[in-house]
Formats: C-alpha cells, structure tokens, sequence
C-alpha cells in the first residue's frame, strides 16, 4: 500500500492478514548449538547414525543367556538344569570362556553382550534364584544373596522361545540411516536419539530474538501502584510470556510515552538490538494519542493495517529501519494483543524455528450455549473445552471484554464464529482453536 492513509481505508480478512504477514517470515540461518540446549528447537539437518543401535546384542532382562531348546519340556513340575558357567555384567565383554554350550547357561545382567552360543535368555524370576508364580518362592530382598554360584546348577522352570529377552544388534538404528530428518521438532526423545548417536552438538535454526515495546502515558511498572487515571504494564509482560513459552527470546523494552521524541527514540533503542520482529502494543487505532502508526511510518512502511476480527482489529504490519525489520502493531487492550499475538506472532516465531507445524490445531466442538456475533467480523470467544460424554464441549469463559484479562487465564481455547455467522445455536458445532491440550480436554 502506498500509504499509511490508503491502509486505513482497507480492512482485510483473518485469513488475508494472516497470508500477508507469513510470506515475510523464513526459517533462520541455521547454528550449532551444545545438545542440551536444542530442546524445543527444530533441527537444520538431517540426522544420521554413527553405529548400530544397539551396538550389539544384548539381554533385555536380569536373567541367564542360554540356549532355547535346553528349556524343552522345562514347567515348575519338570525344571531344565543347566550348569552355571559364568558371570557377564552391564558393560563388561565376555571372555573367551564366556560361551554358551549344551546344558550351559551364563548369568547376565540388563544390557550386557549376549554370549556366543546363546540365542534367548531366561530372567531371574522363572528360575531358582528369583520368584515366579509357578516357581518355589524366594522372598525377593534375598535374590542377590541367594544367586547361584558359577559351577554350580541353576532350575529353568519355563521354557523359553529363540529371541527372548535379547535385544538384537541394529533393531533399532542401523549403521548410516538417517534418524531425524530437518525440521523436526526437538523433544526429550530426539534429544534422547541425537545423544545415542553421537551428536554432542547440533545444527538448528536459531532462536528468533524478539523486541516488545508498550506504549501509553497511562502505564506504570509492575512495581508501582497505579495513580489517577493510570494502570499497571500488563501487556509487555504476557507477550514477553507469549514469545518466550513459544521459544524466541523476548527483549523486554518496558513502556514508549505518547510523544513522537520519546516513541521515536525507544523504536531506535529496539532496532539497534538487531530483532528478528519488533512488536508494539497501543497506538495504532485511530485516537489522538494513537501516534505509533506515524512513528513507524515514518521510519518504514506498514503494508497493513485493520483485520476484520474480534478483537483486535487495529493491527498494523510493516517493515522499519535500513535492517527492514518486520514488526507487528498490536491493539492496547491486553486480550486483543494476546489474540493477535496467538493469531499473527505464534506463526510468525515458529516459521522463523523451522518447525513444520506453525498453527495450533483446531477441532469442532458442541457449544453448551449460544454464541453471537453481531460485529461483521470474525469473531474469536474465549472458551473452555473439555470432553464429556464421549466428545468435545465448548463454554465461554464468560465475559468478552477485550480488557477483561482475566477472562484469558480460564480459557483454554478461542472459540471461532466467521465473519458472516451471527449465531451459533446452543447444541451447534463450533470451531475451537486449541490453546492448551490440558487434562480436562481428556
């Protein structure tokens, strides 16, 4: 748009808005990073390994490695004997006498190399030196005193199958396949599956940096008590929550005042942080003291302004300064700057992650009350879902007020009317997008 003028005479759709704002935003440049800190990252490679996982085989159980068919026959009634000809713990590689012949069995710990000559293992339990249902009971605090001596017999009373309780060589991984494709999300298991094969480090995209400016004569500090006519900085505080939970790093610039020097100044103090997205709250709607747009245009371009929802529809996107540093104008209402940041902000983090999902899910719900929209714009309710009798149920959180804060913290989702619905019918199906899969959703 030519201008910020133009811009104020057009009013676009969620789903407009939305396109326009993510055609701006890429994955960033990728950095190597010490694994510990990749969680909650996206990788920027592939993933391969270095061995076989596991490396070799090895017992599934605490029991004894011995040879299947020397258990034929073998029930509580009947027990197969076999000669105890060793000792293999976890860690440990056994010897050249560590091998497993006819009537031979080898003690063996979890994860210990399987011996040459044994093809199952039997665990401690459903022999003489542990407890089986079937078996002569042990009481188990006395297993480790009761463990029978090498070269002396231990009583098999089941019979076990080729395969049991071992842990083939390459099951899971193999030598050169790749274990974790680009993109892919990093989790506790990923991180558990990079540490097994060998990735002290990792290429991920690196973590957007962030800069959040409030703006408003009316504001004071967390700290301070509110005078006449003032209230407290909320909204700096939940989107630096929003940024940080969503995995970006959140600058903090504390509150602008409605003057053009002060306003201009703090834009300055934002951009030479080098941000990957500057985000404001206040000041783009149309009041006398809404100068944020101006400032802004004045140091860039903003290529859009009013999205037809509710609430937040003064939002207003652009580029500022030599870096062409995208930012996002957010409403002053604290709900509206949530919501828009959940709508805009969230996608925009996770596409410059990498990470291939970047919207919440939405699924359908039945709404438990009626649901108005009278406003022509689509309209987003704050709502709890939770599952009873089997499906998905919606109720509001209450009042809507866009400064109703409050009403944020209950919800677990936004409940979404279109812009052409006027009523959704207690009983009806409505959309809801999921903010929180908390238990009650279960």
């Amino acid at each position: 748009m030519e201008s910020t003028k133009k811009a104020t005479l057009v009013s676009i759709s969620v789903a407009e808005a939305w396109d326009a704002i993510m055609a701006n935003f890429a994955p960033l440049e990728p950095v190597a990073v010490p694994l510990p800190e990749a969680l909650g990252m996206a990788l920027a490679e592939d993933v391969y390994s270095d061995l076989d996982l596991p490396p070799f085989d090895n017992s599934a159980m605490d029991g004894y490695a011995l040879r299947a068919e020397d258990t034929d026959g073998a029930s509580v009634g009947n027990p197969a004997s076999l000669r105890v000809a060793g000792y293999i713990a976890a860690g440990a590689a056994p010897g050249p006498e560590d091998i497993v012949r006819p009537g031979i069995a080898i003690r063996i710990m979890t994860g210990a190399p399987v011996p040459v000559g044994a093809d199952a293992v039997v665990r401690f339990e459903d022999t003489s030196e542990g407890q089986s249902l079937n078996a002569p009971q042990l009481q188990p605090q006395n297993a480790r005193a009761e463990r029978v001596a090498v070269g002396s017999d231990v009583l098999v009373y089941v019979k076990v199958k080729v395969g049991d309780s071992v842990r083939k060589a390459g099951e899971d991984v193999r030598r050169g396949e790749r274990v974790l494709q680009k993109g892919t999300p990093i989790r506790p298991a990923e991180i558990g599956v990079l540490a097994a094969v060998g990735k002290a480090s990792v290429r991920v995209h690196r973590r957007p940096r962030v800069a959040i400016l409030a703006t408003g004569d009316e504001l004071v500090d967390v700290n301070e008590m509110p005078g006449a006519g003032q209230i407290r900085n909320s909204n700096s505080y939940a989107v630096a929550a929003q940024v940080t939970a969503w995995g970006a790093i959140a600058y903090n610039l504390g509150v602008a005042r409605d003057n053009l020097e002060d306003l201009t100044a703090k834009i300055h103090r934002a951009l030479d942080l080098r941000p990957d997205l500057l985000i404001t709250s206040a000041g783009v709607s149309v009041g006398d003291y809404d100068i944020v747009k101006d400032v802004l245009m004045s140091l860039g371009t903003i290529s859009m302004w009013q999205v037809r929802m509710r609430p937040g529809k003064p939002l207003a996107f652009g580029h500022l300064g030599s870096g062409n540093v995208p930012f996002l104008g957010l409403p002053g209402n604290p709900v509206s700057s949530m919501v828009n940041m959940e709508l805009f902000g969230r996608p925009a983090i996770m596409k410059m992650l990498g990470k291939p999902r970047i919207r919440r899910p939405t699924i359908t719900a039945r709404t438990a009350q009626p649901l108005e929209n009278s406003s022509g714009r689509e309209h987003y309710i704050r709502g709890i879902v939770a599952k009873e009798d089997g499906q998905y149920v919606a109720r509001t959180t209450g009042g809507q007020g866009s400064n109703l804060l409050t009403s944020m913290s209950k919800a677990n989702a936004l409940l979404i009317i279109d812009e052409d619905t006027q009523l959704i019918a207690k009983g009806e199906q409505v959309r809801a997008l999921m903010l929180d899969w908390g238990e009650e959703v279960f």
